[in-house]
């Protein structure tokens, strides 16, 4: 009885020193460090903002599946952690983010950090180092955002009421409490210029230096067309997008309320093959941005022109033929005349010399 008890004495102090060991971190806890065009954790209300965001001390999988997502949203417990979706979290509920593609050339909205190794690792935007720590470029589009719910529902969220910042969670759906942070952000206002001219300057620097223009492929075919994006103009300016400074051009587009505007251009068939430039311009800030874009022309002019042209041998081989082969009817026709004559004039002379035979035997 008293070996039974000492056993299970001792696997009650495994299984509480295991519990201790999985509780305490191994890893230091995670942090966030926002910094925006002014070395602060400050957006522009009314324009995008290029903000860089640091993470340190998170948890660092080698080889694990997924990584984090880095978002700009709100949260409804920012002091807390009721949002956080191993804590039960719903998105569309108790956060919201704004939405954009997963894939590399984004809106930069959406940042994937991938651990060290992952298979998705190609992906990401960045991969986390060993010690936990990594860093992204991010794009706030304004205080005002869009979202939806699980449902499909759209909704409108002013960061100037409620709290909004970086959130962090598991990527590829993986919950991980030990990665999932959110870091306040706060949105500047009129009153903090210094005077008229700073207040006007300010928002049209903001909108320049996050002005960027993105392409669906950075190759295309001559003849076919350029499609583009481009975001951080003033909302409502008109834009106008143009090929090599007019070779082709297409506008006015207006922005939409984020600064975002999409077209397409044509491109020529005659166009040179090599680099181009594309060019996005708005006419009330003045913005300009540019990318390069190559356009491939295929090589199929000149063999149409010249199989279109029957060459000079054929002519030469056909008329030696037809002359070969008339010569061959004319000397065929001239053996067989005098093939003719021949018999003829052997049948001649068979008959004289018979003929006197035939005489004198009558007398």
């Amino acid at each position: 009885m008293t070996r039974i008890l000492v056993r299970a004495a001792a696997v009650v102090a495994s299984v509480l020193l295991a519990a201790t060991v999985a509780a305490l971190p191994a890893h230091a806890a995670a942090g966030v460090v926002v910094s925006g065009p002014e070395g602060t954790a400050v957006a522009d209300p009314d324009y995008a903002t290029e903000l860089t965001v640091r993470g340190s001390g998170f948890q660092s999988i080698t080889n694990g599946f997924g990584g984090v997502y880095v978002l700009f949203g709100w949260v409804d417990d920012p002091q807390g952690a009721s949002w956080k979706p191993s804590s039960g979290g719903v998105v569309g509920e108790d956060f919201r983010y704004v939405p954009d593609s997963e894939s590399q050339d984004n809106q930069g909205f959406q940042r994937f950090v991938a651990f060290p190794g992952s298979e998705t690792e190609q992906a990401a935007h960045a991969v986390m180092a060993a010690d936990g720590s990594w860093t992204v470029s991010m794009v706030v589009p304004g205080a005002v955002f869009e979202s939806r719910d699980r449902s499909g529902n759209l909704s409108s969220v002013d960061c100037r009421d409620v709290t909004c910042g970086i959130i962090t969670i598991g990527a590829h759906g993986v919950k991980n409490a030990n990665n999932e942070t959110f870091t306040p952000i706060s949105f500047a206002t009129a009153g903090a210029a210094t005077g008229e001219t700073d207040a006007a300057a300010a928002p049209a620097t903001a909108a320049i230096g996050a002005l960027r223009v993105g392409l669906t492929s950075t190759t295309v075919d001559a003849g076919t067309s350029i499609a583009f994006t481009g975001q951080g103009f003033t909302p409502g300016e008109q834009i106008v997008a143009t090929l090599d400074n007019g070779l082709v051009s297409v506008g006015p587009l207006a922005a939409g309320a984020q600064g975002e505007v999409a077209g397409v251009l044509p491109v020529p068939r005659d166009v040179r093959g090599g680099t181009h430039l594309v060019t996005l311009t708005g006419a009330a800030s003045g913005g300009v941005a540019e990318t390069q874009v190559t356009i491939v022309v295929a090589d199929t002019l000149t063999p149409a022109v010249a199989g279109s042209e029957t060459p000079m041998w054929l002519f030469v081989v056909l008329a030696s033929s037809v002359v070969l082969a008339f010569g061959l009817i004319v000397a065929s026709v001239v053996v067989s005349l005098r093939r003719g004559l021949v018999r003829r004039r052997a049948r001649r002379t068979a008959l004289a010399g018979r003929a006197p035979v035939v005489a004198g035997g009558g007398s």
